[in-house]
C-alpha cells in the first residue's frame, strides 16, 4: 500500500517554518532580555594606552584640587555669617554640583589610566551618565542664576535685598533642580528601551548618552536628536540670557559717574565672567569638533572631554578664592592674622 508523500509536503513545510520562527523568536527574546545583564567595559583613551599612567597623574592632582577647593568653599560659606548672601548661596550650589561632577567621573578615569580597562554594570553606567549630564545642566542653570544676581546687584543695588528675597531664591533653586532633572531623566528611559546585542566595549573613560546608545542594535535616531537638540537648546538659551544680563550690566556700569565705582562694579563681575568662559568655551569647542572635526583623531575628542570634566571644578574655587575679596580674606586670615596681605 503506497503513501502519497506529496500530501505531507505542505505540512512538513509548515512545521519547518514554525520551528524557524520559534528559534528566531527565542534568539530575539534572548538578545532583548539580556541586553543589560553583562557589564560594560570602559577602555580609556584608545591610541594612548602607553601614556595612560602618565596622563592619570595630572588627573589625580586636578581631582584633589577640585575636592579640596570646593569643600573649603562650602565650609566657609556655611560657617561664615557674612557670606550668607544670594551670591555666595549660588556659589555654594556651584561648588556642590562640581563635587558631584568630579566624583561621578574622575575617580573612574584615573583608575582606568592606572589599572587598565574597567568594568561597569549597566545600572552603574546609566547612573554615571545621568549625574554627568545632570551636573552640566545644573552648572549652566546656576551660572544663569548668578548672572541674574549680578544684574540685580549692579543695576538695582538699593533694591537688591528686596528683590532677591529668601522666597525668590528658593523658587530659583527649585527651578534649577527641576529643569535639569526634567531635561536629563528622559535619557535614562531612552537608553533602557534599547537592545544591546553587540559588544559592550565603550572606547571612553566614562559613560555618556550617545556613547552608550551607539552600542545598541536598534534605531537610535530618537536618542541622537534628543541628545543633541535638547542640551544645545538649553545651553544656547542660557547663554543668550547671560549675554543679555551682562549687556545690561555693562551699560549700567559705564553710566556710573566715577571711575572707582566702575572699577568696583567690574570687579564684582570678573570672577563670574571667568567661570562662564571656562565652562562654556570647552563645551562649544567640543560640540563644534564633534560636528565638523571629522579629521580630528578620536583620542583627541576623548582627551578634551576628560579635561572638560576635570578642569572647571578645580579652577572655579581658585578663581573665586583669588578674585572675591570676602572669600580671599577668610582663607588668608588664619595664616596672616594681622591682615598683612
Amino acid at each position: 500500500m503506497s503513501v502519497d508523500h506529496r500530501n505531507n509536503q505542505p505540512q512538513n513545510f509548515y512545521f519547518q517554518s514554525m520551528r524557524h520562527i520559534q528559534s528566531k523568536t527565542i534568539m530575539t527574546t534572548f538578545n532583548l532580555s539580556s541586553f543589560n545583564s553583562g557589564p560594560f567595559i570602559l577602555l580609556g583613551i584608545p591610541g594612548l594606552e602607553e601614556f595612560h599612567v602618565w596622563i592619570g597623574i595630572p588627573f589625580f592632582i586636578i581631582y584633589l584640587v577640585a575636592l579640596a577647593g570646593n569643600s573649603v568653599l562650602l565650609y566657609l560659606i556655611s560657617m561664615e555669617l557674612s557670606l550668607h548672601q544670594p551670591m555666595f548661596f549660588f556659589l555654594s550650589m556651584l561648588a556642590a554640583t562640581d563635587l558631584i561632577l568630579s566624583n561621578t567621573c574622575v575617580p573612574k578615569t584615573f583608575s582606568i589610566f592606572w589599572l587598565g580597562p574597567q568594568e561597569i554594570t549597566f545600572s552603574g553606567c546609566l547612573t554615571q551618565m545621568f549625574f554627568l549630564h545632570y551636573s552640566f545642566a545644573m552648572d549652566s542653570a546656576i551660572l544663569l542664576a548668578m548672572a541674574f544676581d549680578r544684574y540685580v546687584a549692579v543695576c538695582f543695588p538699593l533694591r537688591y535685598t528686596t528683590i532677591l528675597t529668601r522666597q525668590i531664591i528658593t523658587k530659583i533653586v527649585m527651578a534649577i533642580v527641576s529643569r535639569s532633572f526634567c531635561i536629563i531623566f528622559p535619557c535614562v528611559f531612552l537608553l533602557k528601551r534599547l537592545p544591546f546585542c553587540r559588544t559592550l566595549i565603550i572606547p571612553h573613560t566614562y559613560c555618556e548618552h550617545i556613547g552608550i546608545a551607539q552600542l545598541a542594535c536598534a534605531d537610535i535616531s530618537i536618542n541622537i536628536w534628543y541628545g543633541f537638540a535638547v542640551p544645545v537648546m538649553t545651553i544656547t538659551s542660557d547663554l543668550i540670557l547671560i549675554g543679555i544680563s551682562y549687556t545690561l550690566i555693562l551699560r549700567a556700569i559705564f553710566n556710573l559717574p566715577s571711575r572707582d565705582a566702575r572699577q568696583k562694579a567690574l570687579n564684582t563681575c570678573g570672577s563670574h565672567v571667568c567661570v562662564i568662559l571656562i565652562f562654556y568655551t570647552p563645551a562649544m569647542f567640543s560640540v563644534l569638533t564633534h560636528r565638523f572635526g571629522h579629521n580630528i583623531p578620536h583620542s583627541f575628542h576623548i582627551l578634551t572631554a576628560n579635561l572638560y570634566v576635570a578642569i572647571p571644578p578645580a579652577l572655579n574655587p581658585i578663581i573665586y578664592g583669588v578674585k572675591t575679596k570676602q572669600i580671599r580674606e577668610k582663607i588668608i586670615l588664619p595664616f596672616f592674622p594681622k591682615g598683612n596681605y
